[in-house]
């Protein structure tokens, strides 16, 4: 294991202490953002820890995070501490923290880790992704008809979606980073959101990258910042960016 994913594990295992050991707490304080998402203590504490030890690991290295922002740079490490706040505060167990490391705008190293389901994922650059110790591998399913869709916000998406959801095989909601996460693991074929922020894609993006997939904007660009996001197994990637173009 290299020192860069060694560190980003570090960083996962910092902020999974912190979250797991408010979540479902009595009296966790959650408060309203200016554009109505939710915060909580768990969410700045987390991103706090990770800011300390890489400003203390890695002298040079800054920190883009969803609550503190960005501290500039040419190496970062991009953190969501809590992507999936909504499930979090809620006692839901599908939240997780997303770790990535960019140098000179190239995702190098990502770590996903979602203690409430006991799972983390991970993938460096060239050397493929992983779930909790396993390579990840998309699937080679090539028709829509055979495949399996999901998305965070289905009232949100275009009405094309929703179509392209009728034709499938099977379409579900199992929401922000996980649904990414299982298309790299070969349990889902596509994803998709309307809307994300780099946080919210940086580490997954590079994960179903590693495990054989492909991500874009649903106009077929590189994933841009709020912007749309698709992940798929790559086999289906071109029919489902037809399938989105349309009225």
């Amino acid at each position: 294991m290299g020192p860069d994913l060694s560190f980003a594990l570090e960083l996962a295992d910092i902020a999974d202490a912190i979250t797991m050991a408010r979540f479902r707490a009595a009296d966790l304080r959650v408060e309203t953002k200016p554009d109505l998402t939710p915060v909580s203590e768990a969410d700045r504490d987390a991103e706090d820890a990770i800011r300390a030890r890489v400003s203390a690991a890695r002298p040079g290295e800054s920190v883009y995070g969803e609550e503190f922002g960005d501290d500039g740079g040419a190496v970062r490490w991009i953190v969501d501490p809590i992507d999936g706040t909504r499930n979090y505060v809620r006692g839901n167990p599908v939240w997780g923290t997303l770790i990535a490391l960019e140098r000179d705008g190239v995702l190098e190293v990502s770590a996903v880790s979602a203690p409430a389901l006991r799972h983390r994922w991970w993938a460096v650059r060239g050397e493929g992704a992983w779930a909790d110790g396993t390579r990840c591998a998309v699937t080679a399913v090539s028709r829509i008809e055979d495949a399996v869709l999901s998305t965070t916000r289905a009232h949100e998406m275009p009405a094309s979606w929703r179509a392209l959801a009728a034709s499938a095989w099977n379409d579900r909601a199992f929401g922000d980073f996980w649904q990414h996460c299982l298309v790299a693991e070969g349990a889902l074929d596509v994803a998709a959101e309307p809307s994300l922020k780099l946080w919210d894609y940086a580490a997954v993006q590079l994960l179903v990258e590693e495990a054989g997939g492909r991500c874009t904007t649903f106009e077929g660009g590189a994933p841009t910042p709020d912007h749309s996001f698709v992940a798929t197994n790559g086999a289906v990637h071109s029919e489902v960016l037809a399938a989105l173009s349309r009225a």
